[in-house]
């Protein structure tokens, strides 16, 4: 796994803040919190997460990549789904009231797993957000229910490998996405054969490889957010 440099409160206007780092990719989370409700949950007192993940023109190596494309491009529009889904999992939603909480991920700089780090960061700041609206007597407590955690594994020249680059991620045989929960739970399974054929052992082997690297991403994070302790 490569090194990580997490930075929480990374911006003072937003209530809850994180520059996730792992290697070469960088990427600024922040949470915001709006009142309102998805269509679906009117009439409910249910509340709502969702994620916005966007690269800035320049954050890779390749062509400019213009804020007009991206707004119509399938994997923005996938990574973000992923980012919500995975958050709401482990989010009880009810505490939340007729509320909607956006997660707005930007990455600075790419070089491969901006999805993982998007998540991890997105987690990041929305326990921060959360701190602070309990701090502010604006929810009654703590909604997050688990912590969790996301990497890429892969096989690349017959080896596993853990949080691809951008290099390993051009190269591999297998590239896939984990997102689990600090009870080995899993949220979020994107297996995707690219040049080679595996069992299901090799599964088995990759998700394991995953989950060992996820739960020292958890430990992490709670390092980071021990001073958001509510105990």
């Amino acid at each position: 796994m490569r090194k990580i440099k997490i930075i929480r409160n990374y911006n003072k206007f937003a209530l809850g803040s994180c520059l996730f780092c792992m290697g070469n990719t960088q990427v600024l989370c922040c949470a915001t919190i709006q009142q309102g409700q998805p269509p679906h949950l009117k009439g409910t007192n249910s509340g709502w997460i969702t994620a916005e993940y966007f690269m800035l023109p320049q954050s890779s190596s390749q062509q400019r990549n213009p804020p007009q494309q991206q707004l119509t491009s399938g994997r923005t529009k996938e990574i973000s789904r992923i980012i919500g889904r995975s958050l709401r999992a482990v989010v009880n939603l009810e505490l939340l009231g007729p509320n909607t909480i956006i997660i707005d991920c930007n990455v600075l700089q790419a070089d491969g797993g901006t999805r993982t780090a998007s998540i991890n960061g997105a987690f990041i700041a929305m326990y921060e957000l959360f701190y602070n609206l309990i701090k502010q007597k604006k929810l009654i407590e703590m909604p997050i229910k688990k912590f969790l955690g996301s990497i890429s594994v892969g096989i690349v020249g017959g080896k596993k490998v853990v949080d691809l680059s951008q290099q390993d991620d051009n190269n591999a045989e297998v590239d896939m996405t984990v997102v689990m929960t600090e009870d080995k739970e899993l949220i979020e399974l994107q297996y995707t054969a690219e040049k080679g054929l595996y069992n299901l052992k090799v599964l088995d082997e990759l998700i394991s490889l995953a989950q060992k690297n996820i739960l020292k991403i958890i430990n992490l994070e709670k390092k980071v957010l021990k001073k958001y302790s509510l105990s």
